[in-house]
C-alpha cells in the first residue's frame, strides 16, 4: 500500500476539529500534515425542543465545507467524520447528518459514548508511552466528560458522562463572575454525576497500582497555557507531555472563578468562546481528580480526531504490533454481549458460519457486498438468537432492543442499527416499510443489505434447526441460465438425512427466493464436495 493521505473530522459540541494525516503504511504510523478546528456551540440547542438551531447548523456546515477543501487541496483520498453527544441527543441530529451528507458529501458516524471514549484512548496512545502502567484519561468536551482506566493492552474502563463545559455552562451559570452559590451547585453537580465512573474506574485498579494521569482536548489544553505562562513566562510548543499538579489547577479554578467574562478574555491564551466556559470545563478538571486522587497530570495533543485515524488503519490490518488486540475490538465486544445475554455460543457460532459460507459462495454471483457487510452478518449471526434472555415468545424482536441498546465497542451507531435490524429478521415478517426502524434507515442501500443479509440468516438457522450441528457443510451450486441455486448438503454423519433441516429449508426460503430471485432447491450429498461450483 503506497502513502495515503486520510483527514478525519470529529463534529463536537463546541467545535468542529480536523485532523490531516499521511499514512506510513511500512512503519505503520501516520505523521500529521495539517489541523484545522473552529468553535460552532453546535451545543448551543433550543432551549424549549432540544434541537439543533439553525444558526449553528449554517456555522456546522460551514466550517465543514472549509475542512472539505483544505482535505481536498492536500489530496486527501478519504475523509472519515463522526459525530458525537450534541448531534446524537437533539431531535433533528439525524436530519443533520443527513443535511451534511446531501450537501457537503461526507459522510458522518454517529458513535456512542462509549465508542467516542474507546477511540480516544487509541488517540492517546498513538502519542505516549504507557510502558507497562495503567493510565486515567479525562477528556471534557462541551456535552460529555469521558473517563478512561487504559494500560498499553487495552481499555480496562470505559465511561462517558453527560457533563460537558458547554451543557454545564448553559444549565447552571448565570451570574458573571460566578457567584458562590452556583460554584458550589456546579461542583455537587459534577460529583454525583462522575459518582458512578469514578467508582468504576476504582474497581478495575489492582491493588498498589497508581495510575498516571492525562488530559486531553480543548478545556486542560487551555489551563496547561495559562499554567505554563504563569511558571515558565512561555509556553512550550507542542503541549504533549506538560504536567499540572492538582494544586496548581485548585489556583487556577479560584482565580478564574472570581474574574468576569471580560476579565477572563484579558488572560493571555483564553479565546473569546472559551472564557464564556472555562469556568465549568475546570470545575469537572478539579473534581474529577479530587475523586480519582490524582496529584498531577500530563497533557496529550491527541485525542478523540486521532484516534479515528488509529481506528481505521487497524480494521485495515495496518497496524499489528502493540495496537494489536485492538483490532480484535468488535469480534470481542460481540462475543461478550453474547455470554451476557446468555447466548448459546456453540449454537450461534453454527449459525454464523453457515451465514458467512453461503455468503462467500454467493459472492459475486448472487450480491456484491464486501467485507464490513460480511461483519455485520457475523455480528448478527452471533447474537440473532439474543432476545430469547428477555422471552422466546416474539424473541427476535427482544434481539433487536438487546443489540440497539448493547455497548457494542467498535461499531457505529449505524452499524448497529444494522446489526439489530439483520437479527430482528431472522425469522417471522420480512422487512417491511411499516417496521419504523427497518424504514428510518437513511439510505435504500442499507435497507437492502438488511433485506438481504437476514435472508441468507434464515438459511442459516434452518441449518441448524436441530441445534446439534448436524450438517457439517453446504456447498452452493448456482445456474445462471434457470436462476436456480442448488444447496448440496453434507451430513456430519453418514446415514442422517437431516429431514428436519431440509423441512424448515423449505419453510424459510421464499423470503431468499424472493429477495434474490432464485429457485432454491436442497439435496443431501454423502461425499464431499469442493466449496462452490458455479455453473455459467
Amino acid at each position: 500500500m503506497n502513502k495515503q493521505i486520510i483527514a478525519a473530522i470529529d463534529i463536537g459540541t463546541n467545535s468542529i476539529h480536523m485532523v490531516i494525516v499521511r499514512i506510513e503504511p511500512s512503519l505503520p504510523a501516520f505523521t500529521v500534515i495539517a489541523k484545522e478546528k473552529d468553535t460552532v456551540r453546535l451545543g448551543d440547542r433550543d432551549p424549549a425542543t432540544g434541537k439543533l438551531t439553525p444558526e449553528a447548523i449554517q456555522r456546522s456546515l460551514a466550517t465543514l465545507r472549509r475542512c472539505k477543501d483544505l482535505a481536498t487541496s492536500l489530496n486527501a483520498s478519504q475523509i472519515i467524520a463522526v459525530a458525537t453527544s450534541a448531534s446524537r441527543e437533539a431531535p433533528n441530529g439525524q436530519d443533520f447528518l443527513r443535511q451534511i451528507e446531501e450537501e457537503l458529501g461526507i459522510v458522518v458516524n454517529l458513535i456512542s459514548g462509549q465508542e467516542e471514549a474507546r477511540r480516544i484512548y487509541l488517540g492517546v496512545l498513538s502519542g505516549m508511552d504507557f510502558n507497562e502502567k495503567p493510565h486515567i484519561i479525562i477528556d471534557i468536551g462541551g456535552g460529555s466528560t469521558e473517563l478512561i482506566l487504559a494500560d498499553i493492552h487495552e481499555p480496562r474502563f470505559l465511561s462517558s458522562t453527560k457533563v460537558g463545559a458547554v451543557r454545564l455552562s448553559k444549565e447552571f451559570v448565570t451570574t458573571d463572575p460566578i457567584s458562590d452559590r452556583e460554584l458550589k451547585v456546579l461542583r455537587a453537580y459534577v460529583r454525583g454525576m462522575l459518582e458512578r465512573s469514578v467508582d468504576g474506574i476504582w474497581q478495575q485498579l489492582q491493588l498498589n497500582e497508581v495510575p498516571h494521569a492525562v488530559g486531553t482536548s480543548g478545556t486542560i489544553e487551555t489551563l496547561a497555557v495559562i499554567h505554563a505562562r504563569d511558571e515558565l513566562d512561555t509556553v512550550p510548543d507542542p503541549l504533549n507531555g506538560y504536567e499540572m499538579s492538582r494544586k496548581d489547577i485548585e489556583k487556577m479554578v479560584k482565580k478564574l472563578a472570581k474574574m468576569s467574562y471580560e476579565e477572563r478574555l484579558d488572560v493571555p491564551g483564553i479565546s473569546e468562546r472559551r472564557a464564556e466556559i472555562i469556568v465549568p470545563g475546570a470545575v469537572i478538571l478539579l473534581e474529577a481528580m479530587r475523586m480519582l486522587k490524582l496529584d498531577s497530570i500530563m497533557i496529550c495533543e491527541r485525542a478523540l480526531r486521532e484516534g479515528i485515524i488509529v481506528d481505521w488503519m487497524l480494521t485495515r490490518g495496518l497496524i499489528n504490533s502493540r495496537l494489536r488486540y485492538q483490532n480484535e475490538v468488535k469480534s470481542r465486544n460481540v462475543l461478550k454481549i453474547a455470554q451476557k445475554y446468555h447466548v448459546d455460543l456453540d449454537y450461534s457460532q453454527r449459525v454464523a458460519q453457515f451465514a458467512l459460507s453461503i455468503f462467500d459462495q454467493l459472492k459475486g454471483v448472487l450480491h456484491s457486498w464486501g467485507t464490513e457487510e460480511r461483519e455485520l452478518l457475523w455480528s448478527a449471526a452471533i447474537l440473532h438468537n439474543s432476545g430469547v434472555y428477555i422471552s422466546h415468545s416474539s424473541h427476535h424482536k427482544h434481539s433487536y432492543y438487546l443489540i440497539r441498546n448493547a455497548e457494542l465497542l467498535g461499531f457505529t451507531e449505524l452499524e448497529l442499527e444494522l446489526i439489530a435490524n439483520i437479527a430482528r429478521y431472522h425469522r417471522k415478517s420480512k422487512p417491511r416499510k411499516k417496521h419504523d426502524a427497518y424504514h428510518k434507515l437513511p439510505h435504500k442501500e442499507y435497507q437492502q443489505i438488511v433485506k438481504q443479509l437476514s435472508a441468507i440468516l434464515r438459511l442459516a438457522v434452518a441449518l441448524d434447526r436441530r441445534n446439534q450441528g448436524a450438517i457439517a457443510g453446504v456447498t452452493c451450486q448456482y445456474d445462471s441460465h434457470h436462476r436456480s441455486l442448488k444447496f448440496l448438503i453434507q451430513p456430519s454423519e453418514v446415514g442422517d438425512k437431516c429431514a428436519l433441516e431440509l423441512w424448515n429449508l423449505s419453510y424459510k426460503k421464499e423470503i431468499f427466493e424472493e429477495e434474490f430471485d432464485v429457485e432454491l432447491t436442497a439435496t443431501i450429498s454423502e461425499t464431499k464436495l469442493p466449496i462452490a461450483t458455479m455453473k455459467a
